[in-house]
Order: structure tokens, then sequence, then C-alpha cells
């Protein structure tokens, strides 16, 4: 199943993944970039949960719904997205008057590395960890304090190996550097802290 939108030409366009763990409420994205970037959101170690469209805010004689609401440890951040133009001048205003953060992201707000590995591990999101594979993993990281991503795969014996490691990072039990480079083998694994 892929998440689809009605395009302005009535064609339908294709957002991929669509696996997410985080968000509430009815997925609504523009374009690939906000689809991109709800891939970012679900990794964000301080957000809890994120929405899509959810808020509408007014100006003297307009509406406008930015892309994605999130829930943070500290605060509300409300996300734009920023393909052609910018949102009317009011509304960064109008956010914070509301006492939400506000911030436009752009392709370019983009780690490019980072998406690629956040999106390739969720395309395994939603897969159930077997208990045996979370505890026998969780135990040998607090014995070594690291593992590589090669040696957490040859601990699972119970599921699949990438879905149950894939599942663990989503569910915040363990942790990897999704920004120095593609995920491979030698990939640096640790249990979450925070």
């Amino acid at each position: 199943m892929s998440i689809q939108l009605p395009s302005p030409n009535g064609a339908s366009q294709v957002f991929h993944p669509n696996q997410f763990i985080r968000c509430v409420g009815p997925i609504r994205f523009r374009s690939q970039l906000a689809r991109d970037i709800s891939c970012l959101l679900d990794f964000e170690d301080t957000a809890s949960a994120w929405a899509c469209q959810s808020l509408e805010f007014r100006g003297c004689f307009d509406t406008h719904r930015p892309d994605f609401v999130v829930e943070r440890d500290h605060d509300i951040l409300v996300i734009d997205v920023i393909i052609r133009g910018t949102p009317p001048p009011w509304v960064a205003n109008v956010v914070r008057a509301e006492n939400y953060t506000y911030q436009t992201w752009s392709r370019g707000d983009i780690d490019p590395i980072r998406l690629r590995n956040c999106k390739d591990l969720l395309r395994y999101a939603g897969t159930e960890v077997r208990l045996g594979d979370r505890i026998r993993l969780l135990a040998a990281l607090e014995e070594q304090g690291r593992l590589t991503l090669s040696e957490c795969l040859q601990l699972v014996r119970e599921g699949q190996p990438i879905c149950t490691v894939a599942n663990m990072i989503l569910a915040r039990f363990i942790e990897i550097d999704l920004d120095t480079a593609l995920l491979g083998p030698e990939t640096s694994v640790r249990k979450f802290s925070r």
C-alpha cells in the first residue's frame, strides 16, 4: 500500500516509504519533500508524536495549514515545508503568538545520508520484535557497550534480523548514527540513551 494524494492535475502521486511510527491522525502530504521530512521526524529523539496538517491558523483574511505539528519534550514545533514560495508573512507571527515554535524546512535543510538511512529503516517498520531477541540484544549491548550492526544481526534468532534491529531502533531500545555514513555492517549500535 502506498500513500497517495491527488496532484493538481487530478493524477495520483505516490509517496514512499509508506511506513511511519509516531504520526497521529490522518496522513496528508503535499509533496515527496513533506513525506521525506516525515521520515526524519520519526527519528527525531525529542519528538514524541507528530501530525500532518492538524492545525489551522487564521490571519486577517486568510487561513493556513502548516505541514506538520511536532510534539517535543520542551515545546510544540510547527513546520512548513517550502518547495516554491513561502507561507504568507503573517503565519510565523500568528504561530508564535499561540506559543508554538515555528520553522520552515526546504530540501537544503535535509541531510541526504540521514534521510536515506531513515527511509531504509522505515521500510521494516511494523514488525513485532520477539521478546527473546530483544532481551538477547539488550543484554549483549549492556555487557559490551557497543556492537556493530553485523554483530547485532547475528544475535537475532527468533525473528527476521534486519526487521528486528530496525524496529528496536524505531522503538528507541537501541540507537545508531544516522548521519555519518550509509548503514552498513560496521555501523555502531548502542542502547538508546537520552
